[in-house]
C-alpha cells in the first residue's frame, strides 16, 4: 500500500485513506482467474465508499448486498441490477419491493417464512422473483466465532434436511423462480481446506438433488477469503490463485452451471488504512500508553473481534518502544493493540492502522457523539 505521507499530513484526523491504485491491481488479479462460468459479486458490507464502488463497477464485477441501502448505493454507483444479489436473514418488505422494482438478479432466501413473503410481494406487483436458497452446509471454518456462518447453530440459511422440501415450495409458488443454491461458511478464512470441505458438501447435495431429478442453474459459494493482517505490505494482494483453483479442482460443476462468488474483504481490505494522530504519551506505573485521536468508533474490529492491525508510525524513525495503543472513547475495550512495539511516538505523530479497507469505515459509529471518519481515495489528494 502506498501512503503519500506529505499529502496525508494535511488532512484532519482520524480518517480513512484508500490506495485505489492497489484496488485496481487487486481487481485485475481477480479478473485474471475468471472464466465465462465464474462470476464475482463484491460484498458491499465490507466497504461502501462511493469511489470504491465505482472502481469495482468499472471492473465489471457484480455486487452482493445485505440491505436495501446497499442496493441503492450500488445502483447509484452504476451497477447493473441484473448483477445484484440480495442476501440477509431479515429482509424488510420495502427492501424486497426495492429489489423487485429494480429487477435484481436474485434474492438469496434464508427461510420458508421469507419465501412466502417474497412470493406475496411479487404477486402484488405481478412480477416473478428469482430466488436462490441459502443452505446451511454445517461446515466449520478456521476463523473467529463471530464471523463463522456455516454451522447448524448459526442463524443463517435453511437446514440441509429441508432443502428438497423448500425447493418444492419454490416450484409451487406462482411468483417465484428457483434459480440456484447459495452457501457461505464464514469470513477471514486462510486455510483452503475449509473451502475444499464446502465443495465436498455441495457435491453431496447436488448428487442428492440429481437423484430426484432436480437441476440447479447457479451455485453461489459466498466469499470468505482472508487477507494477511500480520504482513500486509509483503502480501498486498490475497491468494486468489489458490482460492479459485480450489473450486475448479474440487467442485463438480454440471454442464452450463454458473458459479458465483461473494468476495469483500479480499478485494478491499489491503487498500485501506486508518490515519490517526497521537494526542498523548501517558507514562503509567505499569505501562506506557500511546493515546490517539481515533477510537473504536472509527475501527471497531479490535474491540469486537480482538483483531490486530499492523500499526506504523509514519513520522518517526526513532528506536522502537512498547506501548498500549488506545483511543479516546470512554470504554476499556477502546484498545487497538497492547504491548506493541512502535517507533518512539510523540504528540502529533501520525500513525497508520493498516489493512483497514474492509469493515472499517463502513462499521463506524457516532458513540460519544463523535463525528464519523471521512474516507479519502488516491484521486482525492
Amino acid at each position: 500500500m502506498n501512503l503519500p505521507i506529505e499529502k496525508l499530513q494535511q488532512l484532519s484526523t482520524p480518517y480513512y485513506y484508500y490506495d485505489t491504485d492497489l484496488l485496481v491491481a487487486t481487481l485485475a488479479e481477480v479478473k485474471s482467474h475468471l472464466t465465462s462460468d465464474f462470476h464475482v459479486h463484491y460484498a458491499v458490507k465490507a466497504n461502501a465508499n462511493p469511489t470504491i464502488l465505482r472502481h469495482i463497477c468499472k471492473a465489471g464485477l457484480g455486487c452482493d448486498c445485505v440491505s436495501g441501502g446497499e442496493i441503492e448505493a450500488c445502483l447509484r454507483a452504476g451497477f447493473s441490477a441484473d448483477k445484484i444479489v440480495y442476501a440477509g436473514v431479515g429482509k424488510a418488505d420495502w427492501e424486497i419491493n426495492l429489489g423487485l422494482d429494480a429487477g435484481i438478479f436474485c434474492f438469496n432466501c434464508e427461510s420458508t417464512e421469507e419465501l412466502a413473503i417474497i412470493n406475496e410481494l411479487a404477486a402484488a406487483k405481478n412480477k416473478v422473483a428469482r430466488v436462490a436458497l441459502r443452505i446451511n452446509p454445517n461446515v466449520g471454518a478456521h476463523t473467529h466465532a463471530n464471523i463463522t456462518t456455516g454451522l447448524a447453530e448459526n442463524k443463517f440459511g435453511i437446514a440441509m434436511e429441508d432443502m428438497e422440501q423448500v425447493i418444492g415450495l419454490c416450484e409451487a409458488a406462482s411468483h417465484i423462480e428457483f434459480v440456484g443454491l447459495h452457501f457461505h461458511i464464514g469470513s477471514q478464512i486462510l486455510e483452503m481446506d475449509d473451502f475444499v470441505a464446502l465443495c465436498h458438501r455441495i457435491n453431496e447435495l447436488q448428487d442428492r438433488l440429481e437423484a430426484r431429478g432436480i437441476s440447479v442453474a447457479n451455485l453461489n459459494v459466498g466469499g470468505g477469503l482472508g487477507i494477511d493482517y500480520e504482513q500486509p505490505q509483503q502480501h498486498p494482494v490475497p491468494n486468489f490463485r489458490d482460492y479459485f483453483a480450489t473450486y475448479r479442482q474440487h467442485l463438480k460443476l454440471r454442464p452450463g452451471q454458473q458459479l458465483h462468488f461473494e468476495l469483500g474483504r479480499a478485494i478491499v481490505g489491503q487498500c485501506g488504512a486508518l490515519l490517526t494522530r497521537v494526542l498523548y504519551i501517558k507514562n503509567a506505573r505499569v505501562k506506557k500508553f500511546c493515546i490517539v485521536d481515533a477510537g473504536m468508533t472509527d475501527l471497531i474490529r479490535p474491540a469486537l473481534y480482538g483483531a490486530l492491525h499492523q500499526i506504523s508510525n509514519l513520522t518517526s524513525d526513532e528506536p522502537q518502544e512498547v506501548y498500549d495503543v488506545v483511543g479516546p472513547i470512554c470504554e476499556s475495550s477502546d484498545v487497538f493493540a497492547t504491548n506493541y512495539a512502535l517507533a518512539t511516538a510523540h504528540r502529533g505523530d501520525m500513525l497508520a492502522l493498516l489493512s483497514a479497507g474492509a469493515y472499517g469505515e463502513i462499521m463506524a459509529s457516532q458513540y460519544n457523539c463523535r463525528m464519523l471518519p471521512k474516507g479519502y481515495c488516491t484521486e482525492d489528494l
